[in-house]
């Protein structure tokens, strides 16, 4: 494969102009026509250097190509010719498209090495070099995770060696049999505990005090105080081993955690000291508003379930989705109850009595809920009912479509992130083992820094060949001699 360039007799006095130079570029096999008027345009680009490159001799030549053939005049050179047909346009246009199927990354590497500044590339194409930018730092942040867990540093005391096993332990199923085990009573003791909960509400299940009032049977409440006890000492555990403290206080599922067993708390010492203080009234009143704060131990599920996570991801991917849907419903809600409480005011049974409560019947008969309890009595009215409905289920449906799309997007890039990540370890593990790679805990010390660059991760990757890492991030400029896609 090569790149290939003509160009026409000069004489000794170097009459031929620039401009009238043929140049004719065959690139991984794939031969591209060039006129130096074009070319010069960009004078500094590699393309453009190859014009006078012959009075400089063969070291100036092969500093710029692959191989040389002097009886052709002939170019060489090892490059995508996908990617080249893309980058030469600069010197008709004046910007660069990349085409769909090229790895961002690796085209990235290509206008490198054809000396084109990113500045050319056009926006929306620069855009899936930022993603794809995103995707290989979460690959590799994923790969540090994995190598801190496997690495022991000696050099640690025997303190930190127990706070990082706990950690693992409470925190990465993945990571061990018994932390699987912890994972799966963790998530059971969440389903008892909201069982518990439902059923403790059952007339038939609650027993009388001494003072007439029903409250929750003994056995539920036994049942109840020991999954607090395993939450809260999951809580304490993970508080203790965690490496970051603050963040892991301050994190939104940990302070899930804290609601879902701080009401219990609250309540014991309300139930004990508050009748001192406070009338036995405000005080039952006070410990059922904070037993029903109870619920928010279900969201500790999301903790132990990907899809939860993933769909919780997309829904803050999709404000803006979501925030047209509401401004939909309230401007059909406010058009369709002034309309309906208009239209009904000349039924004497009507009831619609102000537009403030047909709100509530504009926004059941939009969402199709309909309860019934308000509905219209003239022809006029029922007509605005019929287009209320389907203007609402328009409304409802026009957002659905980006809201899945965020979630099937979301789900599947993690499980080709994770994928990647494995993958990427399965070859560090296979060269380390033939003596090609050098193991050690700071593999990816450079990469996941922040505003730094990353040799270390590169040079690693770099002799696995991995299809899935591309040499964006390295200090050093690598060039592949085929461009291989991003799985």
């Amino acid at each position: 494969m090569a790149g290939e360039s003509r160009f026409p007799d000069v004489d000794s006095n170097g009459s031929e102009k620039n401009e009238d130079i043929e140049v004719i570029v065959n690139v991984g096999g794939v031969r591209q026509v060039l006129y130096g008027e074009n070319l010069n345009r960009y004078p500094a680009t590699r393309l453009a250097q190859l014009i006078n490159c012959l009075s400089g001799g063969y070291d100036t030549i092969f500093s710029l190509c692959d191989d040389y053939d002097p009886g052709k005049r002939e170019f060489y050179f090892d490059r995508d010719p996908d990617a080249f047909k893309c980058i030469i346009d600069i010197y008709y246009f004046g910007e660069i498209h990349m085409k769909k199927g090229i790895c961002p990354i690796c085209f990235k590497n290509e206008m490198e090495f054809w000396k084109v500044d990113l500045k050319f590339l056009d926006d929306c194409c620069k855009t899936h070099l930022s993603e794809k930018k995103e995707e290989l730092e979460e690959i590799a942040r994923r790969v540090q995770l994995i190598l801190d867990d496997l690495g022991v540093d000696a050099s640690e005391n025997r303190w930190k060696r127990c706070q990082k096993y706990i950690w693992k332990l409470m925190e990465k199923p993945e990571s061990s049999y018994s932390a699987r085990v912890i994972a799966v009573l963790s998530f059971l003791f969440i389903l008892i505990s909201s069982v518990v909960m439902c059923l403790g509400t059952i007339p038939e299940l609650q027993i009388v005090d001494s003072e007439g009032n029903h409250v929750e049977h003994p056995t539920l409440d036994n049942i109840e105080t020991a999954c607090i006890g395993w939450f809260t000492l999951e809580y304490v555990l993970r508080l203790i081993s965690s490496p970051n403290k603050l963040y892991f206080v301050i994190s939104f599922m940990n302070i899930i955690d804290v609601f879902a067993i701080l009401p219990f708390y609250v309540s014991l010492i309300l139930t004990h000291l508050g009748a001192g203080m406070m009338e036995l009234t405000n005080v039952q009143q006070a410990v059922q508003a904070l037993r029903i704060m109870r619920i928010a131990r279900i969201f500790k599920l999301a903790r132990h379930s990907t899809g939860l996570q993933t769909l919780t991801y997309a829904l803050k991917r999709s404000f803006k989705e979501l925030g047209l849907l509401l401004m939909y419903l309230a401007v059909g809600i406010f058009v369709f109850s002034a309309l309906g409480y208009t239209m009904e005011q000349s039924h004497p049974e009507t009831l619609f009595k102000s537009i403030p409560q047909s709100f509530w019947w504009a926004i059941i008969t939009m969402t199709t809920v309909g309860y019934g309890d308000i509905y219209p009595k003239t022809t006029l009215g029922k007509l605005n009912a019929a287009t209320s409905f389907l203007c609402g289920v328009i409304a409802i449906a026009l957002p659905i479509h980006p809201i899945i799309n965020n979630f099937v997007r979301y789900y599947n890039k993690q499980r080709v992130l994770e994928t990647a990540a494995k993958h990427e370890l399965e070859l560090m593990e296979l060269y380390s083992g033939e003596g090609k790679v050098g193991g050690s805990k700071n593999e990816l010390e450079d990469l996941v820094g922040e505003g730094k660059e990353y040799p270390s991760w590169s040079r690693q990757l770099k002799v696995s060949h991995s299809d899935t890492f591309i040499h964006l991030l390295s200090d050093e400029k690598y060039y592949r001699t085929r461009l291989q896609s991003c799985k």
